[in-house]
């Protein structure tokens, strides 16, 4: 309550004018407080992964680049979020904290279950930090996920072995490859993707680069199935997910994968090209000469499938190596904070964004008829040879799906097994050595899971 000065006396003022003065004076001469200063290096440490997932068309791919890039990397997003958390020291750099991803991702392509292992701050005490205790932790998802972009965040962590290793310890890659399937034959395409189960050679069904100085092209694929994720549409399609599960893979290898598949849903290749494109030594059998597949030691010049639908679903571990857990109660009232909230705006969001595309594609309709529908041939019963001309007499264009909405568009198709071929692996790889590679002392360990 302020005081009634009216009724104090002249003796009772000056007083208090001399309280406040004292008052003042005592304050403006009090030392000024200076915060402790911040050593990670005092701090214990553990060793942890993290399993997040990212909108892969936002970053110029998963790894970090030491060169400027069109668009920031995921890894260099995230690392400068455990920097300003002060969960890890900058200036050591992702070698520092020994930080290991489980599979590369490119340009374009997402994931919903990427995981990273690295040594970072703790707030368990030192004895206890390599032990699988959570009590009294930082709140590792909660802190990162302040820090990060809507289109990276962190899902769980595990507290891990000093000696584990995102890359080696993973048993497998689980990918998804989403595609309509408009123009497409879908029980061919899984027919051919059947021809993928086991360990073969897949140096024609990825992209070769002589600098990975890669010489064994040997993966082992667990399983390769095509499932339906949606109802059938009147404009569309369904929509599909194709799975593949596999130890490892060979950089672009599922693209290359789809690609060829969707020339098989097309009608334009065979079921058994695969088999074929997978056939690169000559196979001592007493085979009959028309049951033989061709020898096909060179990649057939072709492109590959769209980045987009393309998602690292999941890396599995063993039970004993990690253990997935959250924050617990990570909602915080008033803050729109709670993870599973923030992801399922951004679906309702994309759900608008395809019913109003739906809608614009119903408006044209209405003044504009769709191309003739020549694939799929199974349905059709065309061929390459058989394409009807259009009124005015010209050859009819060819567009070859892709991926997401994507085509190559073209009058003529050459089958794969005709096109040009590329070098020889062990050509292009000694041509490279002799190069670019002479400038390089020290060569790179490829990634076991790049996509």
């Amino acid at each position: 309550m302020t005081p009634n000065y009216e009724s104090w006396s002249k003796e009772e003022l000056i007083a208090r004018l001399k309280e406040l003065e004292t008052k003042k004076h005592t304050k403006s001469t009090r030392s000024p407080t200076f915060k402790k200063p911040f050593h990670l290096s005092s701090h214990p440490k553990r060793k942890i992964a993290i399993k997040f997932c990212y909108s892969g068309w936002e970053y110029n791919g998963l790894a970090y680049q030491n060169g400027p890039t069109p668009l920031p990397t995921v890894e260099d997003v995230l690392f400068k979020a455990f920097v300003k958390a002060r969960l890890v020291d900058e200036t050591g750099g992702l070698d520092g904290c020994g930080w290991e991803r489980c599979g590369r991702t490119d340009r374009g392509v997402s994931a919903a279950g990427q995981v990273v292992s690295l040594w970072v701050r703790s707030a368990l005490p030192t004895k206890n930090a390599s032990k699988p205790s959570t009590k009294h932790e930082l709140r590792y998802i909660s802190i990162l996920n302040r820090l990060l972009p809507p289109t990276i965040r962190v899902l769980a962590w595990s507290p891990i072995s000093p000696d584990f290793s995102a890359r080696f310890n993973c048993k497998h890659r689980h990918y998804k490859y989403f595609f309509t399937s408009h123009g497409l034959d879908v029980s061919l395409m899984q027919s051919a993707a059947n021809h993928l189960i086991g360990e073969h050679d897949f140096r024609n069904l990825c992209k070769l680069d002589p600098g990975k100085q890669i010489t064994n092209f040997h993966r082992c694929v667990m399983h390769a199935q095509i499932n339906p994720v949606s109802p059938e549409s009147d404009s569309g399609g369904r929509v599909y997910v194709f799975d593949l599960v596999g130890s490892a893979f060979l950089y672009h290898q599922v693209r290359h994968i789809m690609a060829v598949l969707f020339l098989v849903g097309t009608g334009l290749e065979q079921p058994s090209i695969v088999s074929a494109l997978m056939n690169v030594f000559q196979a001592e059998s007493n085979t009959s000469p028309e049951l033989q597949l061709p020898l096909v030691d060179r990649k057939p010049e072709y492109q590959m499938a769209d980045a987009l639908p393309l998602m690292l679903w999941d890396c599995a571990y063993a039970d004993s190596d990690i253990t997935w857990q959250s924050d617990g109660n990570n909602a915080e009232n008033g803050t729109g904070s709670d993870l599973y909230q923030q992801l399922h705006s951004i679906h309702q969001r994309s759900v608008i964004h395809t019913v109003l595309d739906e809608h614009f594609l119903a408006a044209v309709t209405q003044y504009h008829s769709p191309p003739p529908q020549y694939f799929p041939f199974s349905q059709t019963g065309l061929t390459p040879h058989t394409l009807p001309h259009s009124n005015l007499g010209r050859e009819p264009v060819l567009g070859v799906p892709l991926g997401a909405g994507t085509y190559k568009r073209g009058a003529k198709y050459t089958p794969l097994l005709e096109r040009k071929r590329l070098d020889h692996v062990d050509v292009a790889n000694e041509r490279w050595r002799i190069g670019r590679g002479s400038k390089y002392s020290k060569q790179q360990t490829p990634d076991d899971g790049i996509e």
